[in-house]
């Protein structure tokens, strides 16, 4: 009976011995009782219900707005369950962490700027250099406008003079074709040369204003604040009456 075992057992493949080999491993382990969950710890909490100190092995459901507390198994606190925050609280506090990102993202981007606008004007000379050039074309451009507005006009009197001769008391003709063609030609270039040079006078005033914001910055950092400590940098301000073609042009001079 024995050999008749023996034999049957050498007919096993090795690979099957193998796998009877860890059952047996397994089965030994089970029946010696080894606790599956050894060494986990089981906490105690506790919170004040109408009244009353309530205990769990887990987290109090009839308790989840109230403050709980952890203990651990000695009875020592372990840590503290802040209430589950209601939706109000949740937005609101989604809210305050969406200002306090932008605030950071506002604070690193005047960081940057400053330290980009003092890499760019290490002093006051290289400042009023950069408005200069900024103001050249347009200095140059006013210019035009004013001598081309001079010249229109100079053109729309001697056309008035022309449109008298044909609505006196006396002669009393219906203006010619040609003639009124060239008042009303002369009447919207003088209109929109007009208007370039509002234009001119805003860019004027626009461009004069973001130096004066930046000279202001730039000498309080030159005088030792540290870059991004004044705040976001400002947008250019609205200034005084724009100043006129005339004032454009002698500003440069």
């Amino acid at each position: 009976m024995a050999s008749e075992s023996i034999r049957r057992l050498r007919a096993v493949r090795p690979g099957a011995l193998a796998v009877l080999a860890v059952l047996a491993v397994l089965l030994a382990g089970t029946s010696i009782g080894v606790p599956a969950a050894e060494g986990v710890k089981t906490y105690i909490y506790q919170c004040e219900l109408n009244g009353k100190k309530v205990t769990s092995d887990r987290p109090i459901p009839e308790c989840i707005n109230k403050e709980q507390r952890q203990l651990n198994p000695d009875g020592s606190l372990r840590s503290i369950v802040t209430p589950t925050p209601t939706d109000d609280e949740r937005a609101e506090k989604e809210r305050l962490e969406r200002e306090g990102e932008v605030a950071r993202v506002a604070r690193n981007d005047a960081v940057r700027r400053d330290r980009n606008l003092m890499q760019r004007f290490p002093n006051e000379a290289a400042h009023q250099k950069a408005r200069d050039k900024a103001l050249d074309d347009l200095r140059s451009a006013a210019k035009n406008s004013e001598a081309r507005i001079g010249l229109l006009v100079i053109e729309r009197k001697k056309l008035e003079e022309e449109k008298q001769f044909y609505v006196n008391e006396q002669v009393k003709k219906p203006l010619p074709t040609i003639l009124k063609q060239k008042l009303d030609a002369n009447e919207a270039a003088l209109e929109a040369q007009r208007s370039l040079s509002q234009a001119q006078q805003e860019e004027y005033s626009r461009i004069n204003d973001n130096y004066d914001l930046e000279l202001t910055r730039l000498k309080k950092l030159w005088a030792g604040a540290q870059p991004g400590s004044l705040g976001p940098v400002p947008q250019a301000r609205s200034g005084p009456a724009s100043p006129s073609p005339t004032a454009i042009r002698t500003s440069s001079q």
